[in-house]
């Protein structure tokens, strides 16, 4: 038996960055982007609000980029605010490189299972094909444990003994899709 589950992102991850003003670490994303123009070049910043003082940080997005070279359309998405874009532009590693940022995606996203937890019975198996609706990188103990509604050490014990099988590693944290086989 064949099932999908998705990995949705349920809102803007927190950013990790220090703030100069009350030295916290994170920041909250809102979708708000900031457009400045100077003559033919153009500034772009999403902005984010520390979680503890609510100082302004200003993630660049562009920077001194002439404005001819700006797709109209990224453009008008920032005007609007949109926050897809802000969603997009966050997922992007090399902003957050320039920016040195992280993201913190605890409690921003779902697992969508397509119905009721339900397992192998004895002797059955079940393949999951798990499919990201963006890139939240998560263990994928714990998507499984959730997903089937089995506490993670029971899954970690389902892995030891062989009944658990992928082809990458279930270790670490994931952010693409993989599939794996559960046995009983």
């Amino acid at each position: 038996m064949l099932k999908i589950w998705v990995v949705m992102p349920t809102c803007l991850p927190i950013v990790l960055r220090r703030c100069h003003g009350c030295g916290s670490g994170r920041f909250e994303a809102n979708g708000k982007f900031r457009v400045n123009a100077h003559h033919k070049l153009i500034d772009a910043w999403l902005l984010a609000l520390c979680t503890v003082c609510g100082d302004t940080t200003k993630v660049t997005v562009l920077e001194r980029a002439n404005v001819r070279s700006v797709r109209p359309a990224l453009l008008d998405r920032m005007h609007d605010n949109d926050p897809a874009l802000a969603a997009e532009l966050l997922q992007d590693p090399a902003l957050r490189r320039r920016n040195r940022i992280a993201l913190d995606w605890d409690g921003a996203w779902r697992l969508d299972t397509g119905g009721g937890p339900d397992q192998p019975g004895e002797g059955e198996a079940i393949e999951v094909s798990v499919r990201f609706a963006a890139r939240v990188p998560v263990r994928p103990v714990r998507l499984i444990a959730e997903g089937f509604g089995l506490p993670r050490a029971e899954v970690e014990r389902l892995l030891a003994e062989g009944n658990l099988v992928s082809a990458v590693r279930l270790g670490g944290k994931l952010s693409g899709d993989f599939t794996f086989t559960l046995k009983r």
